[in-house]
């Protein structure tokens, strides 16, 4: 069986149209509710969902769809309101929930959302639980008893419980006093969040991206809209910026010049600060777009080096299967699993402070050995009906761009995963040749 509605990060699309509907959402819950019933066994107490969401004003319907699918399949609901991704994950582990669920679609524009599950353990699900999910769908439903259904509540301090977990994970004996630190939440989950918990571990914080009207997420701030980030820092004579995108899961870092540091580069300092303090660090995983030249740093420093497929629950997979602990992609999706279960912007920021606060130096100091490789890549819009698989002049184009990179270069050109875009990414030596050869396969596709 293919999975007809789970994509690489849950269900995602936009609000009004399939699957992104109330009716469809109250179905997909009570599916959900279903599959929890029937993995908890006779005799097993009533299972307890926990649900979050980002600023998108589509999150009142859908929260409340949700709640009435969970309880209509005898399922307790805790409502824990605006928050991040990462700080559903940590509270469904923390407070021994059965399920955490995010109503999110995370770096995307208000208009769309989506919805996404973690385990009671904190962590993405497999495919063959959104397969049991996704047969459940086909299924008419089975309304509990009055007797049996599920209630709701609030937990009203969730914010704050989420917040002393990410200071939780910063070394005691460091503080952040002496900084000055722009904090872009993206007008996102973590508005109300991230500016305290650089504020509260000593630094002086300058907030933006921090006044949601559930319309402006991710609208020209936050970890895809760096260049917001990079102006506040220059304007404020700040010693950092920081970025995180809607559900605050992704991170983008800026240092007092205003240079950009990208999740490659933020996966390469993790490595070398734990390095630097003795620790071991049996392996690393990237995906198939992690530069070249992290790749080649790591193998110098004889660290094993795996790329798992573009998708944060794949770096995890790998992750969990060789048993070790950091991996992360360059658009700031990092994991340290010694740290929490999933990827989180704010504690991933955290790690990257700790380190410069360790060493006295800068993040350009601490970057010194690593110069990443040209990288090009353009996300191009797919017409109506177009199977790039079969088409041959992008095929064409490829072999060609491969046979002129020779072994200073390489190709990677794969669908999106939540929207109708071909990514098409060229790595060189030579940034004209990356471009160049990267313009040539998309124009094909014109």
């Amino acid at each position: 069986m293919s999975r007809q509605y789970f994509g690489t990060d849950g269900i995602r699309g936009t609000v009004g149209q399939a699957p992104i509907t109330p009716d469809f959402v109250l179905r997909l819950a009570h599916a959900v509710g279903r599959v929890l019933q029937a993995g908890a066994g006779p005799g097993s107490a009533r299972p307890t969902v926990m649900i979050g969401k980002d600023t998108r004003i589509s999150g009142y319907m859908l929260e409340s769809a949700l709640e009435s699918g969970f309880n209509s399949a005898g399922v307790d609901v805790i409502l824990l309101g605006p928050l991040p991704t990462p700080g559903v994950a940590y509270l469904t582990r923390a407070l021994r929930a059965s399920l955490g669920v995010v109503i999110s679609a995370s770096h995307n524009a208000y208009p769309d959302n989506g919805i996404k599950f973690f385990s009671a353990q904190g962590a993405k699900l497999p495919d063959e639980w959104e397969l049991a999910v996704e047969a459940a769908l086909l299924d008419a439903p089975v309304w509990a008893e009055s007797a049996k259904l599920g209630k709701t509540r609030r937990l009203d301090d969730a914010a704050g419980r989420y917040l002393e977990f990410c200071k939780s994970t910063f070394a005691n004996d460091l503080s952040l006093r002496g900084l000055k630190i722009v904090v872009d939440a993206a007008n996102g989950a973590a508005y109300h969040i991230a500016p305290k918990v650089f504020h509260e571990l000593g630094a002086e914080v300058v907030a933006i991206g921090c006044a949601p009207d559930g319309l402006n997420i991710n609208d020209g701030v936050g970890a895809t809209h760096p260049e917001a980030l990079v102006q506040a820092v220059l304007a404020q004579t700040a010693d950092y910026g920081i970025a995180l995108d809607g559900d605050a899961d992704r991170l983008q870092l800026v240092d007092a010049t205003g240079r950009l540091f990208n999740g490659d580069e933020v996966l390469y300092l993790m490595v070398a600060e734990r390095l630097g303090r003795g620790e071991a660090v049996p392996g690393v995983v990237g995906t198939l777009m992690t530069n070249m030249a992290v790749e080649l740093a790591f193998k110098a420093r004889g660290i094993p080096f795996v790329r798992a497929k573009v998708g944060d629950r794949y770096v995890l997979e790998a992750l969990e299967k060789n048993g070790w602990q950091l991996g992360g992609e360059g658009s700031g999706h990092l994991l340290a699993l010694d740290k929490h279960t999933t990827g989180d912007g704010l504690v991933s920021a955290l790690q990257v402070l700790q380190a410069t606060q360790r060493s006295g130096k800068s993040l350009a100091e601490l970057m010194q050995e690593l110069t990443l490789f040209p990288q090009t890549l353009l996300n191009v819009r797919l017409r109506a009906g177009l199977d790039w698989k079969a088409h041959t002049p992008l095929f064409d184009a490829q072999r060609a761009a491969e046979a002129e990179l020779g072994n200073t270069g390489r190709v990677l050109i794969r669908a999106s995963g939540t929207e109708p875009l071909l990514r098409i990414m060229v790595e060189a030596r030579d940034a004209a040749q990356a471009l160049s050869c990267a313009q040539r396969m998309a124009a094909t596709l014109g």
